[in-house]
């Protein structure tokens, strides 16, 4: 491991959001194999990884954020954190509006035939769990970067252990999209191709996260922030109902034992 805490942070930040990528593409690839999975297993794993999520948002990015700003001498240090959380909650609200939008648009278009409308759908669905990943993997990256910017409480392990929870709701994001189309009448291969795609945005949002977390320390705060208020957007509107909808007792087991975990190793280990 020693050669990893080596690495730039850059470099650290594509490695970690690879994994995360991988780590999709690994739960699109139950496709080549089934035809459904447990809901069950799904679930928990959606509320662990959104528990994990939720400590993260707080002690790796928010806490971090607060911490830096009383650094730089800013009068109110709560002002930018509090402004990125809104601003990255919006975001991702907004991006679900004008997909919810382009989703009705096209589907009450009647010259359309079905081939066109099946398409379309998987790609809106393609569409909406990238634009879901950009803020994670912004995360990571910003998570890394901020080690090297001197952000107090940031550190190597706990942008890795944001990293980890990520990967492990990523994989049954990446099933969520691949076994749906494959219920749809697309090939085993070409379900696998679009669930994995939507993990792609992941290694460039991580390393572009990293550069802007190096090159720009006066807006860390925000950046920090800005990351946190997308994941609890994610967080609070996609991953609890979803893992909840069927299974409510144990996505909560899984959101309670994530949020432990995750705050059990940041603050005894980071």
């Amino acid at each position: 491991m020693n050669w990893f805490m080596e690495l730039s942070p850059v470099m650290q930040a594509l490695l970690a959001t690879l994994f995360t990528w991988g780590v999709t593409a690994l739960g699109a690839a139950l496709v080549l194999f089934f035809k459904s999975v447990n809901r069950k297993v799904l679930d928990c794993m959606l509320g662990f990884g959104a528990g994990v999520m939720i400590a993260a948002s707080f002690w790796s990015l928010l806490n971090p954020a607060i911490q830096l700003c009383e650094e730089l001498g800013k009068e109110n240090a709560w002002v930018a954190p509090a402004m990125g959380f809104l601003v990255g909650g919006l975001f991702i609200v907004v991006s679900e509006r004008f997909l919810d939008k382009c989703y009705f648009t096209k589907w009450k278009e009647s010259s359309v035939d079905r081939d066109s409308e099946s398409l379309k759908r998987s790609l809106l669905l393609v569409t909406a769990v990238t634009i879901h990943n950009i803020p994670e993997g912004l995360a990571v990256g910003v998570a890394f970067g901020g080690v090297v910017a001197g952000v107090e409480g940031a550190t190597v392990l706990s942008a890795m252990l944001l990293a980890l929870g990520i990967g492990l709701q990523n994989f049954p994001e990446g099933a969520a999209v691949s076994l749906p189309l494959r219920r749809e009448g697309y090939s085993r291969s070409k379900s696998f191709l679009y669930g994995q795609a939507s993990g792609m945005v992941e290694p460039i949002a991580g390393v572009l996260g990293a550069i802007a977390a190096i090159t720009m320390r006066s807006m860390l705060p925000f950046l920090l922030a800005f990351a946190a208020g997308a994941m609890i957007s994610v967080v609070s509107s996609e991953l609890i109902p979803e893992s909840a909808s069927e299974n409510k007792n144990l996505a909560t087991i899984g959101v309670i034992l994530g949020f432990m975990v995750m705050m059990i190793m940041d603050v005894a280990l980071g």
